[in-house]
């Protein structure tokens, strides 16, 4: 016995949907997996913007990384963000961490000791600029006015306090013991006082309001234009040792990685002292200088 005729035919059915969407949905996870990877791998077009530490009371920081993203990064195929960050543990932190790629602003002495009290694993590089630092006083014109037992104001921070014990001595006022290296200098290591000066210890952001009750202060040009301080009652504008010199700081972890590598050749660039010799920008002149020879 045959089987019915039956009008029509029974056929496969294609497969040819199912293709095509499996195709589309692993392009789909493809796609995202390649986003995410771009957004987190360094050598990715986002790692071409590379972040850089200003301390946000310093202006002329950020007028420097600014100059630098504009006129210099270009040539490096990279641009730089100037970020502010107020506390200096944090901003470090963060350059030990990765989130950002440097910051400008600290010297050497400064950061040995913040990253030694962190556990940072920080290093500095390019010398960039250096600070302009002086002495100030409301009631004398001139650093030979100073009376006998005069009382000065410096910063209370070591790492500072050694550079401003190191200018009066450089200035013939004051001689340090002979045996210790003039940049680790603190109060009880002045040998000879012929004028018998007194110190009294204040935290450098507190030197501008202190001004008006000791005979003179040393500090930041910096900082004493951030309290409003006119460079009128500047004294003294000595040249900064060069060891004090601001760097470049970078994880030393990254310090192979090809954007950090270009980003220590920006700052390093001739260019950066060209601009600081001779810009109008008034929150860089006279207070960022170039790198000094000794």
């Amino acid at each position: 016995m045959t089987s019915p005729q039956h009008p029509f035919e029974l056929k496969k059915k294609s497969k040819l949907p199912l293709i095509i969407g499996a195709i589309i949905v692993i392009a789909v996870i493809a796609g995202f997996a390649l986003f995410k990877q771009t957004s987190s791998d360094p050598s990715s077009a986002a790692s071409n913007v590379l972040k850089v530490h200003y301390e946000p009371t310093m202006i002329g920081e950020k007028s420097l990384i600014e100059y630098a993203s504009q006129h210099i990064a270009p040539d490096y195929g990279v641009t730089l963000e100037a970020v502010g960050v107020q506390d200096p543990v944090q901003a470090n932190r963060a350059v030990n961490d990765g989130e950002f790629a440097g910051t400008i602003y600290q010297h050497q002495w400064w950061l040995k000791q913040v990253a030694d009290a962190n556990g940072f694993k920080l290093l500095p590089t390019a010398e960039v600029f250096q600070w302009a630092f002086g002495i100030y006083s409301d009631r004398y014109k001139n650093i030979n006015e100073l009376p006998q037992n005069a009382v000065f104001a410096i910063p209370s921070d070591l790492a500072n306090q050694g550079q401003a014990l190191w200018l009066l001595q450089r200035e013939g006022l004051i001689k340090l013991n002979p045996a210790i290296e003039p940049r680790t200098a603190k109060i009880k290591d002045i040998k000879e006082n012929p004028h018998q000066y007194k110190f009294t210890e204040i935290d450098l952001l507190s030197m501008a309001r202190t001004l008006d009750s000791v005979d003179a202060a040393i500090g930041y040009v910096a900082q004493f234009d951030a309290g409003k301080i006119p460079r009128s009652k500047g004294i003294l504008f000595p040249a900064a040792p060069r060891t004090f010199d601001s760097r470049l700081v970078i994880a030393e972890a990254k310090k192979d990685d090809p954007q950090i590598v270009k980003l220590q050749k920006i700052f390093a660039d001739p260019r950066i002292a060209e601009y600081l010799k001779t810009t109008d920008d008034l929150n860089v002149k006279g207070i960022l200088t170039p790198v000094s020879q000794d």
